[in-house]
């Protein structure tokens, strides 16, 4: 009897309930618990996903409206060599030549066809934003509404002549009987409209021959004797055109700034030759603003501000890299960098222009 209420004693004993407690805890409570930390290993990795870099694993193109050799895709693939570094994700930067209509093919598929996906750059002739204030056909993008990253350099607009001409200077050229055969790219590129500048406002003899896809072709129509000279920026005659200034069998003669440029002093600018007050406000705007202008990154419109602020910082990072500074000066690639911002500026004035002005820009430029 002692040993049956022993054992009923023990069965009521704190231990063995304790033991049946934990048993219905294995049964019942260990299941939630693993419930708990699949949801809180599955919301980890949503966090995970969620914070990792959308340019990670991707893709971007740069659409370049010249040819290839030219100034735009010189510069252009100097910077995609090292742009992904600076970007969160370190994507993969590629370039591609769209040539045609003086890169207004180029800028009309950025704006109208490119996915505003942060995934498409695009760099053409800043020039075209001046023609359509000036009524250009054909273009069919709002420039203030495309997404601007910046450039890498303002041009120092430049008028180059084959020395085969025999004319070494502005002057010689001013007195010249015979106009002169510049190549040009299309309106909208310092190629025609600056020489057109040149041509109404210091009347140097010069007929355009326009419709080449980019400066390297005219390059070659120079060294062919098909033509006789150019108007450029003075930083792609030094990095693309560099066996011809070397040489001298192409001379800079006049360049389309305030002042004279410090590399190539013996060389006049516009501004100390022109002394019209009328013509000094049109050289403002068709030649100064545009070497400001003239080689704008661009993204298409509504692309989304954060990936334009990565890319706009990236570029800016980029120009001030040390190996691609190296890569540069091997490229003799100038660099003076406009920043989105700024260019935003420009772009602004640009299409604030009075009347007035347009009316007798577009009197000088068709």
């Amino acid at each position: 009897m002692a040993g049956i209420l022993s054992a009923n004693n023990r069965a009521k004993s704190p231990g063995h309930v304790k033991k049946r407690e934990i048993g219905k805890m294995k049964l019942h409570t260990i299941p939630g618990t693993l419930l708990t930390l699949t949801l809180l290993l599955n919301s980890g990795l949503d966090r995970a996903s969620a914070q990792e870099p959308f340019y990670k694993g991707k893709t971007v193109r740069f659409i370049v409206g010249g040819s290839a050799g030219g100034g735009y895709d010189t510069y252009t693939r100097a910077i995609a060599r090292h742009i992904g570094r600076h970007v969160p994700g370190n994507p993969t930067f590629v370039v591609e030549n769209m040539t045609g209509a003086g890169t207004l093919i180029s800028a009309n598929y950025v704006y109208n066809v490119a996915k505003p996906d942060g995934l498409t750059i695009g760099h053409f002739i800043g020039g075209l934003m001046l023609q359509q204030v000036l009524g250009k056909p054909g273009i069919q993008f709002e420039g203030p509404k495309f997404e601007f990253l910046g450039a890498p350099a303002q041009d120092t607009i430049a008028a180059g002549i084959a020395n085969s001409t025999g004319i070494t200077t502005v002057e010689q050229w001013q007195a010249s009987k015979t106009p002169l055969k510049f190549g040009g790219v299309g309106p909208g590129a310092a190629t025609d409209d600056a020489t057109k500048v040149f041509r109404a406002t210091i009347g140097v003899p010069v007929q355009i021959i326009s419709g080449y896809k980019g400066t390297a072709d005219i390059r070659l129509a120079v060294n062919s004797g098909e033509l006789q000279g150019v108007t450029n920026s003075w930083e792609s005659f030094k990095s693309t055109w560099t066996q011809e200034i070397k040489s001298g069998s192409v001379v800079v003669v006049l360049l389309g700034i305030a002042q004279r440029h410090p590399e190539i002093s013996n060389v006049p600018s516009i501004g100390e030759i022109v002394k019209n007050e009328d013509a000094r406000k049109l050289i403002e705007v068709a030649v100064y603003d545009y070497g400001a202008l003239a080689r704008p990154y661009v993204m298409p419109p509504k692309t989304p501000k954060d990936r334009v602020r990565s890319l706009r910082k990236a570029l800016a990072d980029t120009l001030k890299d040390p190996e691609f500074l190296a890569d540069a000066q091997k490229a003799r690639l100038d660099l003076n960098p406009l920043s989105g911002e700024e260019m935003e500026k420009v772009v602004a004035r640009t299409y604030g222009l009075e009347k007035p002005l347009v009316e007798k820009l577009k009197e000088m430029l068709k």
